[in-house]
């Protein structure tokens, strides 16, 4: 996999945390940067550890389903991807007050929500034979950057942007499952 591709993958699986940074970032009066910190570090690391365990899972069963590994990608990423374009369609930052805490009480189930999607995602890894401790830190690392901003643009914008990144995130992922698909097939190259 190829740098572009993982960068494009970690952004839209960023998009569940950009949302609900955004979301955490209405919920308080005025940002401090600890605020964007404890949200990118939280999201960071579980859309890091969560690739990681999927990649770990999809190598221990990789050879007894090699021969459909890229109908596999294609149907999880297309799952994820439909997922987050439905949920872009749902409620609103406003319905659903956000907790305007950052304890870890309150951050972990939010960590974990927004990277389940990741953890099917590092069974794709796994077929797809990627180099997963770099891929897992650049996720990490894109995931940790657009919480941080997200926290801020909720702050300032408020929830205008929440489901237009969750859209575009489920868009990208879908896209790159075809892509995946299509290059298996040896329609494109």
């Amino acid at each position: 996999m190829e740098l572009w591709e993982l960068f494009v993958i970690a952004v839209g699986l960023s998009m569940d945390a950009f949302a609900v940074a955004v979301c955490k970032g209405l919920s308080v009066r005025r940002v401090q940067p600890r605020h964007m910190l404890t949200t990118g570090l939280w999201f960071g690391l579980f859309q890091a550890l969560m690739p990681l365990i999927g990649y770990l899972l999809g190598v221990k069963f990789e050879g007894l389903i090699k021969a459909v590994d890229h109908w596999i990608a294609f149907v999880l990423l297309g799952l994820i991807g439909g997922n987050m374009i439905r949920e872009s369609r749902g409620c609103d930052c406003d319905d659903d007050p956000m907790d305007a805490s950052f304890s870890p009480k309150a951050m972990f189930p939010l960590a974990v929500a927004t990277s389940i999607d990741a953890l099917a995602v590092g069974v794709t890894f796994a077929f797809l034979s990627v180099d997963i401790l770099p891929a897992v830190s650049f996720i990490g690392v894109i995931t940790f950057a657009l919480s941080c901003v997200g926290v801020k643009l909720g702050n300032v914008f408020g929830a205008k942007y929440k489901s237009w990144a969750e859209l575009f995130g489920g868009v990208v992922l879908i896209l790159m499952g075809l892509k995946i698909l299509l290059e298996h097939l040896g329609v494109i190259g």
